[in-house]
């Protein structure tokens, strides 16, 4: 294992990928460096003298200032290192020619819905419209598990506290997000459960927002029309179960598939071997045709140009500067700082400032060009890298990649999470010591990239694992159980 690395040739720091003890001595390079004090794992030291007030340089950017002067050798980090971002900004386009080029097909075996859209489970789904009736859809949850069986892979109630008492932008997004959820592949049927007078209730959301929809595939139950609301949605959900079990998995297209990516719980080493990986995966995956979308807008704070650049198109650069303003201004409307960020755990991991957090998260796009930038909600429509709104917070915003498309997650996280989203989600260690820790959570270990792999072959293996769980193949949070919905709350509650 290495003992530190310099990621880019113009950095003025290196990272410890061990504990490195004061006094130990380094050639870093062209650099031979006296470590000053005791440089944690993760953390940054610097490889020559930073001046007071001077810039430093990691991943080849600038990830802040020297709020006083480092010595070689001396540990950079919160205590000495501050943002150097400011507010809103103006942009320039500067197109990026992408190299990546097609190659040859892979497959895995799913489920095609009438719809023709793509599923990678077969299960069946209960949606609150409000969360007035959720202790009623757990309950049905616990009454149907005993429907699975031969093509029925779950029952899933998704609870949720919403539905009712907003107002806005903020009740139009949680109906959007009930009706995406309505539609999503991996649901073989769903069972759509109201109360029956609340704002988001059944046939609004069948008038406004629902759309075409299979009457075998979704049925409908509104609390409040019933004597015995437990007895009816059973039947209910017999009748569904009967509907899912006609489906069987088939050979399909890694084309078909729509992988969210998305990072939490990060540290020093986030952005050197777990990001990276997903970024060269991601990369992979669409040079066959795929979809990809990365989220967590705040975490593009400081890395953004990055991303527009790549933008393929004039119009998508002018989205991806509205996705990111757009984004500062809802912070500033509720008078909050716009970089307050990072977190006490990412902190205490390495991270020092926004742009050394986004610099590490924004990694997981790889280098494809942005095809599609997506409002809070929306639906992917185009093939490739797509860019979608919604904050950094990990239930919220893996829950908003399902929502857009997404058939399984990709998380990425230094710390380690139990979390789960309404798909798959795929738990990557950014270090070695993390996935020996908690192999409960963690599903695949991208900290072996500083051991014994190379980026290339853990991207492939990456891919090769995504491909077996889009075939069925249960990840740690679905052996244990976990589904979780998060839906993002952004006005005044009633």
């Amino acid at each position: 294992m290495q003992d530190f690395i310099r990621i880019n040739e113009n950095d003025n720091v290196a990272v410890a990928l061990r504990p490195i003890a004061k006094g130990e001595q380094l050639t870093v390079g062209q650099y031979n460096v006296t470590t000053q004090e005791d440089i944690p794992q993760g953390h940054k030291f610097a490889l020559k003298p930073i001046e007071q007030g001077s810039e430093v340089i990691k991943y080849g950017f600038r990830i802040g200032y020297t709020k006083e002067a480092v010595p070689a050798g001396g540990w950079v980090h919160v205590h000495n290192l501050k943002t150097a971002l400011g507010d809103l900004l103006e942009y320039q386009y500067h197109p990026v020619a992408s190299t990546l080029k097609e190659s040859e097909h892979a497959y895995f075996d799913g489920y095609r819905r009438t719809d023709g859209k793509v599923g990678v489970r077969n299960e069946i789904w209960i949606i609150p419209t409000v969360g007035c009736v959720n202790s009623i859809a757990q309950a049905l949850e616990r009454q149907a598990k005993k429907l699975i069986g031969g093509n029925v892979e779950d029952v899933i109630a998704f609870t949720h506290p919403y539905g009712c008492s907003q107002m806005g932008d903020d009740q139009e997004h949680t109906r959007t997000v009930l009706a995406d959820m309505i539609h999503h592949p991996n649901a073989g049927g769903v069972l759509v459960l109201g109360l029956g007078c609340e704002n988001s209730n059944i046939p609004l959301l069948k008038e406004q927002y629902i759309g075409e929809y299979d009457d075998q595939r979704v049925k409908f139950l509104q609390c409040q029309d019933v004597e015995d609301e437990q007895e009816e949605a059973m039947k209910l959900l017999e009748e569904l179960a009967v509907y899912v079990n006609g489906f069987s998995r088939e050979k399909i297209d890694a084309s078909e598939l729509i992988i969210g990516m998305k990072c939490g719980g990060s540290d020093g080493l986030s952005g050197i071997t777990a990001n990276p990986t997903v970024g060269a995966f991601s990369d992979l995956l669409i040079s066959k045709g795929g979809t990809t979308i990365l989220t967590e807008v705040p975490e593009m704070f400081g890395a953004e140009t990055l991303l527009m650049d790549r933008c393929a198109t004039p119009e998508l650069f002018d989205k991806t500067v509205h996705l990111i303003n757009d984004f500062k201004n809802y912070f500033k409307s509720h008078n909050q700082t716009i970089y307050e960020n990072p977190s006490p755990g990412n902190k205490k991991g390495g991270i020092s400032t926004l742009e050394d957090k986004s610099l590490g998260c924004t990694q997981k796009s790889g280098s494809a060009p942005v095809k599609g930038v997506l409002a809070y909600g929306e639906q992917v429509k185009e093939k490739g890298l797509n860019l979608l709104s919604a904050p950094g917070n990990d239930l919220v915003a893996s829950t908003a990649l399902a929502v857009s498309g997404a058939q399984i997650v990709l998380f990425t996280t230094g710390r380690g999470t139990p979390f789960a989203s309404p798909v798959p989600t795929v738990k990557i260690s950014s270090n070695s010591k993390l996935a020996g820790h908690k192999e409960n959570w963690i599903d695949f270990n991208a900290g072996r990239m500083v051991e014994d792999k190379s980026k290339e072959e853990l991207a492939q293996d990456l891919f090769n694992y995504v491909l077996a769980v889009a075939s069925g193949k249960k990840v740690k949070a679905e052996e244990a159980g976990f589904h979780d919905m998060a839906i993002f709350k952004q006005g005044v509650t009633l």
